[in-house]
């Protein structure tokens, strides 16, 4: 290869580089490079997508800690109640019709155990436990555990003011429900960090890719005008010697 068609690849790699905004192009021009970046830029992709993971998790946790917030609404109006049917005032009809409204909210509770899902998949029946949250670039992460919210394990199924009942059933219950809204409020905080890690880490990957790929138009632009200036001077002495040649040929040529 003559040294011309050698300085016109590299005038033509400098135009690449300029016009990508890229030093590498090719695995021609760094091959450890180009492995490393791309290397680096897996990992920064990895990263991102464990970010978005974690936040639609947090999304999660926040559907079931506002389903959670109605349980608790609920569980303090059936508190309300049974100290009502506990006054010996009422009659037994009085505490049937009290009854039928705890029933109601039995049944919302229930509902809302069965029926509150994210992504058509149930957060509070327990019938997904535990929940793999990917939030690594390796695809590893966090079990959780979800709230189980059903009549049966708040243990309140069978309460019913119209016979013998105990209010701590109900504060057993609130309690409960309490304890899971501080676990899933934890559970968001850890997230945030993992976010706010996955985040950062892919912020200096992406950058450490950048100065090996990336262009520094600067010296960019200064290689591309020293390719061309040698460029020119390699085709004129090119020329030069040529005309030379020719030169001497025809003084051969005229002296037989």
């Amino acid at each position: 290869m003559s040294i011309s068609s050698i300085n016109n690849q590299r005038v033509y790699s400098s135009y690449q580089q300029l016009s990508s905004g890229k030093k590498i192009n090719t695995a021609a021009d760094d091959a450890a490079g180009l492995a490393i970046a791309q290397k680096l830029l897996s990992q920064s992709n990895s990263l991102d997508k464990a970010t978005e993971n974690a936040g639609i998790f947090q999304d999660m946790t926040k559907v079931a800690e506002g389903a959670l917030g109605q349980l608790t609404d609920s569980l303090q109006r059936m508190r309300e109640l049974g100290v009502q049917a506990s006054n010996d005032l009422y009659t037994d009809s009085d505490k049937r019709a009290i009854q039928d409204e705890i029933d109601q909210l039995k049944q919302h509770i229930s509902d809302t155990a069965s029926q509150t899902q994210f992504n058509t998949k149930n957060l509070l029946d327990g019938s997904h436990n535990p929940w793999h949250a990917a939030i690594s670039a390796d695809g590893g992460g966090m079990e959780v555990d979800m709230p189980v919210t059903t009549l049966d394990k708040l243990g309140i199924a069978d309460f019913d003011v119209t016979g013998n009942f105990d209010l701590n059933d109900i504060d057993n219950a609130l309690d409960m429900v309490n304890s899971y809204r501080s676990e899933l409020g934890a559970t968001s905080n850890r997230l945030d960090y993992a976010m706010n890690n996955n985040s950062y880490t892919s912020y200096n990957t992406t950058a450490s890719r950048s100065r090996i790929e990336d262009l520094d138009f600067g010296k960019g632009v200064t290689e591309q005008k020293k390719q061309q200036v040698l460029l020119r001077y390699t085709l004129m002495m090119q020329r030069k010697k040529m005309e030379d040649e020719n030169g001497r040929m025809q003084q051969l040529f005229t002296r037989h």
